[in-house]
């Protein structure tokens, strides 16, 4: 891959930005491209150009793919081995059920499937860089930002430290802030409370094959569930979620000794060598699982998008296609202002871009939240049932219309509040009428049914807090 150019040298001949951009990630990386291309100069500003060694932001879900081929960012994936996902093929009790993406009914203007891309994260983010640094009037620059500069109540710009360290000033019209989930910036705009939910331990192993070609490998189980994709042709992401704040230790091989001792037993005959034998060659990490509601303070001249301002559990993988949906609203709110100096007026028109995000970002961030609940978080009686319910009712579904409703949330291809809310209502009542009264009422359906009203109550606020 190519080197990324720090243009900072050319700041002389460089009038003063329209936006600054600060993180040069997917988002800021992404809406600095989308900005320039509508005639914006645009100052990105990125703490390390480096490229990122991340574990998580490897799955590029279908609904993201089409917005990033809306971007025109499509080679983007190009040239970094990135693979197509056909679906996932989720494992339970000994059991397989294969959940393909849909293929009818969702608009796709372009020649390819609608499949989703995994990759190494810090490929995509240096492919995206170099895209974005291509055009003249982006000035991409390795810097740290440190504070926002505010004058009577509006942002005009920011104080930074370039890659020599000399203390830098830099103005612009609007700020945006897209620094990711650690973002330490967003203090400054929103409500920062952040919700740790549990750790992803992950590793790749190389030179295998998976049973499934092109798909994510999902095992419910207890105490984890494990993600297992290709990142390259040669590699696989192996994630294992658990939960607790204290993680046994990666150091001393405590974390190798739970993975083998109590989640490999869990994983299917045909991931069981791969997971074992990979398991000490594949350099452990555990990553923090956060969460965050979007609840921005409404700041004249800075706007956050991306992970600074909202995050949700990774386990569905939804996090780059909000990220990219956040990047088409903004940039198609800002195309028909020419003149971006009044920060009242662009604040007040800008508003309407929390009302536009939240078909995509809602339905993303309850799905994600409710399939955490249901099969990742630590189980319990009900929360056991509710996971045997559901894969039941996955498997036995005479037509594909539940599987294929819920892949086309989870995928980012239809993102619809109401729709992800009925489907929730229309699979709890199946479940509890096949529970509670078929074939006959029996104690212990009764039993089973009273264990998943439990279950769905401990979901409901996460649907809930979706609609609004």
């Amino acid at each position: 891959m190519k080197t990324i150019v720090n243009t900072s040298s050319s700041s002389s001949s460089y009038r003063q930005s329209d936006v600054i951009i600060v993180g040069a990630g997917v988002a800021g990386s992404a809406l600095a491209y989308a900005l320039a291309k509508d005639g914006r100069r645009v100052h990105l500003i990125e703490r390390d150009l480096t490229e990122p060694k991340r574990m998580v932001g490897e799955l590029l879900q279908p609904g993201g793919y089409l917005k990033l081929l809306d971007l025109g960012l499509r080679d983007c994936v190009s040239g970094i081995d990135a693979q197509q996902v056909l679906g996932y093929v989720l494992y339970m009790d000994g059991r397989s059920l294969r959940a393909p993406y849909p293929q009818k009914n969702y608009s796709n203007n372009c020649s390819d499937a609608l499949t989703g891309r995994t990759f190494h994260h810090g490929r995509f983010v240096q492919s995206l860089r170099i895209k974005a640094a291509s055009l003249p009037n982006v000035k991409l620059e390795q810097g740290t930002v440190t504070s926002l500069i505010k004058e009577k109540g509006t942002i005009k710009g920011v104080r930074y430290k370039n890659k020599s360290g000399t203390e830098m000033v830099a103005h612009a019209s609007l700020t945006i802030i897209c620094d990711g989930c650690f973002s330490n910036l967003r203090r400054f705009l929103c409500n920062t409370k952040v919700d740790k939910v549990s750790h992803l331990v992950g590793w790749v192993a190389e030179n295998y094959e998976l049973p499934h070609a092109n798909h994510g490998h999902i095992v419910i189980s207890d105490p984890c569930a494990v993600l297992i994709y290709s990142i390259s042709s040669t590699q696989i992401r192996c994630f294992v979620d658990v939960f607790g704040q204290n993680l046994p230790s990666i150091s001393t091989g405590e974390m190798s000794h739970y993975l083998k001792s109590v989640v490999a037993p869990k994983i299917p005959p045909e991931l069981y060598s791969m997971f074992m034998s990979s398991i000490d060659k594949g350099n452990l990490k555990a990553l923090p699982c956060c969460s965050k509601r979007a609840m921005p303070h409404c700041t004249p001249g800075a706007f956050l998008i991306g992970d600074a301002l909202n995050i949700r559990h990774p386990l569905t993988g939804g996090g780059m296609t909000i990220a990219l949906s956040d990047v088409i609203i903004l940039r198609d709110l800002l195309r028909p202002l020419h003149d971006l100096n009044d920060a009242t007026a662009i604040l007040e028109h800008l508003q309407s871009f929390y009302t536009l995000r939240k078909p995509m970002a809602a339905t993303i961030n309850t799905i994600a939240d409710v399939v955490y609940r249901s099969f990742g978080a630590p189980p319990n009686e009900s929360s056991m049932e509710i996971r045997r319910a559901c894969y039941d009712f996955l498997s036995n579904a005479e037509d594909s219309f539940v599987t294929e409703s819920f892949m086309a949330l989870i995928s980012g291809l239809s993102p619809c509040r109401s729709k992800m809310i009925l489907l929730c209502f229309y699979i709890a009542i199946y479940m509890l009428l096949g529970r509670l009264l078929l074939p006959f009422p029996s104690p212990k359906h009764l039993l089973s049914g009273a264990r998943l009203i439990l279950g769905f109550v401990s979901i409901i606020p996460a649907v809930v807090d979706g609609m609004f």
